[in-house]
């Protein structure tokens, strides 16, 4: 699925200063799944053909720098696919692999909105769906001009 965004064409140009959107993205597995919801409709996202990136969750004792790398990768994949830039983010890890996404996330400049353990949302496949719903819940509303 390829979602896109339709604006008026009133000539002003975009907020700088907004925030991006919000996704949802899933590490508790061996490879990592990132989402979208608009209007609680989630999706998950996928890369294009050509376009492949590799969201291979690393070892929880891996350095910071290769968790850091695929929280890069994933927010790659969301920018790609929504076209607009990725600002906020719910992810979903079990334990320490909770603390390397923080510490890899606040490298990258993504705000995360929560950690979510996989138990919390155990009966939700894929669970990426469900982090995305709640990133749209605590994403920062743009104030309408």
């Amino acid at each position: 699925m390829k979602l896109f965004q339709i604006e008026e064409p009133d000539g002003s140009p975009a907020d700088p200063n907004a925030p991006g959107a919000a996704v949802g993205i899933d590490v508790s597995g061996p490879v990592a799944e990132v989402a979208v919801a608009i209007g609680g409709n989630a999706a998950v996202l996928a890369d294009r053909d050509g376009f492949e990136v590799d969201l291979t969750v690393p070892p929880v004792e891996a350095a910071i720098s290769e968790w850091q790398a695929l929280i890069e990768r994933a927010r790659l994949r969301a920018e790609r696919s929504l076209a607009r830039p990725v600002t906020h983010a719910v992810v979903v890890a079990s334990g320490s692999a909770g603390e390397r996404v923080q510490r890899a996330a606040a490298e990258v400049q993504l705000v995360l909105l929560r950690i979510v353990a996989p138990d919390q949302i155990a009966d939700v496949e894929p669970r990426a769906m469900a982090a995305a719903i709640l990133a749209e819940d605590l994403a920062p509303r743009v104030a309408a001009p």
